[in-house]
Formats: C-alpha cells, sequence, structure tokens
C-alpha cells in the first residue's frame, strides 16, 4: 500500500457519514510544509465533523486515502479553540504534525492570522498562524514536552533488520533513539545520504515493528551540517510506505536533538523531507535547550480542484 499523493486534486468532496447526523462531511485537502501543490504531504482537513463517530471518521479518513486527516470535532470560534481527532487510513493517531499545519491554514483562511489552540488526544497544542509579504501562510506549532531515550538492542535489531539495513549503516555521532513529540518515533541516522536515498523495506514486516514497540512512524534522517538535515518517514503501520512530511516526528527529532545536547542555544532547524519522492518539503524545527517543547514551521496551500 503506498502513500496515495497523486490523489490530490478536488479540495472538497463527500463521504458517507456512520453513526452521526448523517450529513456527509466538506472535505478540504492541503499540503503542507510547502508552498506549492506539488510539494507537501497531502492532509485532508474536515472543519466540521460534530456528527460523525470514530468509525465514520476512520471511514472518510481511508476514502482521502493521505497519511492523515484532522477532524474538528468542538470549536468555539470567537476563542479560536478547537477539538482535533486525526486519523490514518487504517486507525487513529493522536497527533499530527502535517494534518495540523493543514488545519491551521485552513482555519486562518477563514477566520484570519491569528493564535489558536488545539485541543488533541496527544495534549493541548498550540498554534501560531501568520501571513508572510508573498500572502502565503504559514503554521507554528508548539509540541507537548519531548522526550527521548536509547534504543533498546532488541529494537534497533528488529528494525534493522525490516530495513534491510546494518549497524555499519548507521552514524556512530548520532545514536539510535526512541524520541517523543506527540507520539513515539525510532530515530535512526544514516552514514551518508546514499544510505538513505536506498530506501527498499519490507512493509509488512517494520509494520509489525512498530506494532510491538508502539512507533508511528520510523525517522530515518541523514545530517547534512549541524543545522539542516534530511530525512524520510516509513509509516507502514498507516497504511502507507512513506510521508513526505512529518510535524509529528520532526518535533521528536527536536527533542532528540536537544536530549543529545546537540542544540547548546535557541536554534531553529531545517529538515528537507520528501525529495526522494518527488514532493519535496521544508520543515523548521524550533529548539531551545531550557525547553522540552519544540516548534514546527511550515506553510501549507490548498490543493487545486
Amino acid at each position: 500500500m503506498t502513500n496515495d499523493t497523486t490523489a490530490a486534486g478536488d479540495t472538497a468532496t463527500t463521504a458517507p457519514a456512520h453513526g452521526g447526523s448523517g450529513a456527509a462531511p466538506e472535505i478540504l485537502r492541503y499540503s503542507a510544509f510547502t508552498r506549492t501543490p506539488e510539494g507537501g504531504n497531502p492532509a485532508g482537513v474536515v472543519l466540521d465533523a460534530s456528527g460523525l463517530d470514530a468509525a465514520a471518521m476512520l471511514a472518510v479518513a481511508a476514502e482521502v486515502g493521505y497519511s492523515e486527516t484532522a477532524f474538528v470535532t468542538a470549536a468555539d470560534q470567537d476563542a479560536r479553540r478547537f477539538t482535533v481527532r486525526y486519523f490514518s487510513p487504517l486507525a487513529e493517531v493522536a497527533f499530527c504534525g502535517h494534518a495540523t499545519v493543514a488545519l491551521a491554514v485552513a482555519l486562518a483562511d477563514r477566520l484570519g492570522p491569528g493564535d489558536l489552540a488545539l485541543d488533541t488526544p496527544a495534549g493541548a497544542i498550540a498554534v501560531t498562524t501568520a501571513a508572510d509579504g508573498a500572502g502565503a501562510v504559514r503554521a507554528t506549532l508548539t509540541s507537548v514536552p519531548t522526550r527521548s531515550r536509547p534504543a533498546l538492542a532488541g529494537e534497533l535489531d528488529a528494525a534493522l533488520a525490516a530495513l534491510g539495513w546494518s549497524a555499519s549503516d548507521l552514524d556512530p555521532a548520532l545514536p539510535p533513539h526512541v524520541a517523543f513529540g506527540g507520539n513515539d518515533h525510532l530515530v535512526l541516522a544514516a552514514a551518508s545520504r546514499e544510505r538513505l536515498a536506498a530506501l527498499d523495506y519490507d512493509f509488512d514486516a517494520l509494520a509489525g515493528v512498530m506494532r510491538r514497540y508502539g512507533w508511528t512512524t520510523v525517522d530515518l534522517v541523514w545530517r547534512e551540517s549541524p543545522r539542516r538535515f534530511h530525512a524520510r518517514n516509513p509509516f507502514p503501520v498507516g497504511g502507507v510506505v512513506e510521508d513526505p512530511a512529518t510535524g509529528a516526528a520532526a518535533a521528536a527529532f527536536g527533542g532528540y536533538l536537544r536530549s543529545l545536547g546537540l542544540v547548546t542555544e535557541p536554534a531553529d532547524i531545517a529538515v528537507r523531507q520528501g525529495e526522494d519522492m518527488g514532493r519535496p518539503s521544508d520543515l523548521v524545527i524550533g529548539v531551545t535547550p531550557e525547553d522540552a517543547r519544540v516548534r514546527v514551521t511550515g506553510a501549507a496551500v490548498l490543493l487545486p480542484r
């Protein structure tokens, strides 16, 4: 099963509602962490899911076919506060960064730029939206407190076997960790850009490993410089081979860098993702040594009909 990024077409469509009011929800499609429809990670956005139960939201996410769809289940527009749930085509996830950015830009398009408060299964997420000089809206989410721990030997061995990697493929300066930024992600640093580019893994085997250990994605990274990284994010537990941009993993990765002591003063770190998929994405991680929370910034665009 592959990530259906080529299906990004209509800006709104309908899907049957189950267990709710019976009304078909409007589904918007945005691509996050990009300024052009050809890049980034597409996400579904349902601004009024108050009439949908979990089964209905899962059915909508499966129909949309993107790695995640964000559903607003309750809204206080005057306070700019929204309750949000996230679904992949296969399951609910506690938090999704790229769908949060897509949702935030969709809300800014309707309410105007400004601050937003999102109540998610992972906790409260503050988001700031602002228009740049060209009129594009960028969103900055502040994650829940991050944490990171060294990967256990059994975890690492199982993941490497499913990926078809060996220990020699890893950068010894960036040790394998399990990092949390709303969800758990295994972080593996490739020793070379070529190793990162040559991703060809056992989908079912890696999905099994991830379910066993509770990981949402495997965050594969390569360090170009101390402040610029390239990333790939297999997501078989969500029913997709790979995410072109993964905000939740970026937040967790920021916490990983902080835990390793690689950020000694407030810094913005660029992450380039999706390049090997033909959907280039640009994420900016803001890390402060004294703060376990991480800021993730990116633009999003409404996908054309």
